[in-house]
């Protein structure tokens, strides 16, 4: 009994050792960064100009309030010509591949739905970022997700870009639609069977997420999606209710890892940042503070 009662109270300490321990090291600044130099010479531009414009570090800093228990890496690395970004084992990877997919498929001028140039590089980059950290976050705290996990990392990071202030959130969220766009057009039509079987929503149905729950956000802000007729309305009628589950969800499930002391200090400085539509090519996106050097 003695010996039972020892070894009983001897897993209960080490059960709240080890749970003071998880508790202990779930803490900001847990973000790693790395730019592996690309193989590929066409990519060294693409690798250049990331550096220079310190992508990765203002990303770092972006997610630094999260309370994490371990660190999470993100690499910029070539992908033997895969242009794609992916979560895996605490490492988000974004290819040299995929920025140079979109800067070279970058239009020429400002589209007629208003979307600059740098827009479409850096709304998608961006998300696409802010994608696979979701799919980190639902790996680390084993978060429930309600139907597809891709959709799920989809809405999360498109609240999260919502959160940047009125000019950023419209260009990234509209440069992210474009993309999405684009990529339908350049599927040509493409109606297979296993098109739709894919673990992501077309590129078509992600440009429709993506609008309506910008437009959900802030009808006024984002009212020509609608009547320019890029966002259906009978769509549209639901949109607000889509981004307030959003919103609940992310209250509930992510609010709670994170420092929000330094998540306002940070998003205060990018809801602060206002600039216009002829803004200098890439001047915006250092509305998100990045260390010194």
């Amino acid at each position: 009994m003695k010996t039972s009662f020892s070894l009983a109270l001897a897993i209960m300490v080490l059960a709240t050792a080890t749970a003071t321990t998880a508790f202990a090291v779930s803490k900001t600044n847990q973000i790693s960064i790395r730019y592996v130099p690309p193989e590929n010479p066409t990519h060294q531009q693409v690798y250049t100009q990331l550096k220079q414009n310190r992508m990765l570090e203002r990303l770092q800093v972006f997610l630094s309030p999260f309370r994490l228990p371990k660190t999470i890496r993100i690499s910029m690395t070539g992908c033997d010509g895969e242009a794609d970004a992916w979560y895996e084992d605490d490492e988000i990877t974004i290819c040299y591949e995929y920025v140079y997919d979109l800067w070279t498929n970058m239009p020429e001028e400002t589209t007629v739905s208003g979307v600059a140039p740098i827009d479409t590089v850096i709304g998608p980059l961006l998300e696409v970022s802010l994608h696979e950290f979701s799919h980190a976050l639902f790996d680390i705290f084993e978060l429930p997700v309600f139907g597809r996990e891709e959709d799920a990392a989809d809405q999360v990071a498109a609240y999260i870009l919502l959160q940047l202030g009125k000019s950023v959130a419209r260009r990234t969220i509209s440069g992210t639609a474009h993309a999405y766009r684009f990529e339908e057009i350049r599927a040509g039509g493409d109606c297979s069977v296993e098109r739709f079987a894919n673990e992501h929503s077309t590129p078509a149905q992600r440009a429709y997420n993506e609008m309506c729950i910008a437009y959900g956000s802030d009808k006024k802000l984002f009212a020509d999606y609608v009547s320019q007729g890029y966002l259906p309305k009978e769509r549209a009628e639901f949109c607000d209710e889509e981004y307030f589950q959003i919103q609940d969800a992310f209250e509930q499930l992510l609010h709670p890892h994170l420092d929000r002391d330094l998540a306002d200090k940070i998003l205060e400085r990018a809801r602060a940042c206002e600039i216009d539509d002829n803004s200098v090519p890439g001047e915006w996106q250092h509305c998100v503070p990045v260390p010194p050097e």
